[in-house]
């Protein structure tokens, strides 16, 4: 049974090809599935990478390995695979879009201020 933030045996074998690709030359790198999950754990939690506990190896270690994934494009893969996943069992419709804060415009009163020219 996986803890909190952390990746269950089902979810994990997803993207295990993805995150963990076989290394077949030089020194053996720390569980790429507990780094993962401390990434988890930081991002869930809000704490700092410094607070990470012990359990997930160094703070720095997990750092270097969340940016290296950021900056490399491993984490864009892990979620066009959860898409295309999605899609393939009908849990996700392309032709849906989401409209956040940033595209619509809210008026003063929607924040409880009252309208122009109103005292």
């Amino acid at each position: 049974m996986a803890g909190r933030y952390e990746l269950s045996d089902q979810r994990w074998q997803m993207i295990e090809d993805i995150v963990s690709p076989p290394q077949t030359m030089g020194r053996p790198r720390r569980d790429d599935r507990q780094m993962l999950n401390g990434i988890f754990w930081i991002l869930c939690s809000g704490a700092q990478w410094r607070d990470l506990p012990e359990r997930y190896g160094p703070w720095k270690t997990v750092y270097q390995r969340f940016r290296r994934w950021r900056d490399d494009g491993t984490f864009d893969r892990i979620l066009m695979r959860l898409h295309l996943r999605l899609r393939e069992d009908g849990f996700m419709d392309l032709d849906t879009w989401m409209a956040d804060s940033t595209s619509i415009r809210a008026t003063r009163s929607a924040s409880g201020a009252g309208k122009k020219g109103d005292r």
